[in-house]
């Protein structure tokens, strides 16, 4: 499961083996003998190898999942937008950075919707509705 889910977070951020390698080592620094390779990354996508415990943390941490989930221990990856916007983590909209206040009105624009939910009328089911067929025949012509 960790290599079919690795694939798919790395593809689903547009990145190389060679980003993704990169992107480790800077948010992760250690000493050139321990950087992140793409080689590296291609063997655990393919199964070859198996990365430590510290690696699996480190790409949780990059692609914003849990262990569980990248390592298939958990099949739902549910993120409470709440705990996101009070969270200490840097969040972004199209690349450009919130800062508290825009956290702070965005956290209460989303409550507002969602606690208004509830008092909105919800918009009436489509109504199928079978058409009779008139053939032009009356009852004294059959």
């Amino acid at each position: 499961m960790f290599p079919e889910r690795l694939r798919a977070l790395r593809r689903g951020k547009h990145l190389t083996l060679s980003a993704l390698a990169d992107e480790l080592n800077k948010q992760f620094p250690t000493d050139e003998k321990h950087e992140n390779t793409p080689s590296q990354i291609g063997n655990w996508e393919r199964g070859v190898r198996t990365p430590s415990y510290v690696e699996v943390q480190k790409l949780a941490s990059l692609f914003n999942v849990t262990m569980d989930y990248l390592t298939g221990l958990t099949e739902n990856n549910t993120y409470d937008l709440g705990r996101m916007f009070i969270s200490d983590k840097s969040l972004q909209f199209n690349g450009q950075s919130l800062d508290s206040a825009d956290r702070y009105e965005i956290y209460q624009l989303i409550a507002g919707y969602v606690h208004g939910k509830t008092g909105r009328a919800q918009a009436p089911a489509p109504r199928i509705q079978q058409e009779e067929l008139d053939l032009g025949m009356d009852q004294n012509n059959q």
